[in-house]
């Protein structure tokens, strides 16, 4: 069993930065795919970011690409979300996700993620 707790959420001005971070309990994390996924009002949970069980291998979404970072520290049960020239689109709630099988490659939907964070509000104005 993983629980998750995501934070670092609010609110921020077009261009700024927040970084997201999520506190993972249970001691096999270090061998769990996590993702960041975000839902705007109205529209459907999209992928975000992903990072592979060791870390080598990253994935993120053509509209985040360049401007955010996903990492992880296993040894402080940690991912992080770095998000830099934030847009007002980028306003959403942000869920942290863990996926339990062993993945070279983290997958990049929802539903390939068993355990959910309660989520982050993320708002930017322009």
């Amino acid at each position: 069993q993983v629980q998750l707790v995501e934070s670092g959420g609010g609110l921020v001005q077009a261009g700024g930065s927040l970084r997201l971070s999520c506190a993972a309990s249970g001691r096999t994390f270090r061998n769990y795919a996590m993702g960041w996924f975000r839902q705007a009002p109205g529209k459907e949970r999209e992928f975000v970011a992903a990072i592979n069980w060791i870390g080598g291998i990253t994935y993120y979404a053509d509209s985040v690409k360049g401007r955010f970072t996903i990492s992880r520290d296993s040894a402080k049960n940690t991912v992080l979300l770095q998000m830099n020239s934030l847009k007002p689109e980028d306003t959403a709630v942000y869920y942290c996700a863990a996926d339990p099988r062993v993945r070279v490659v983290p997958a990049r939907v929802p539903h390939e993620y068993e355990y959910w964070g309660q989520g982050t509000q993320v708002t930017v104005s322009s």
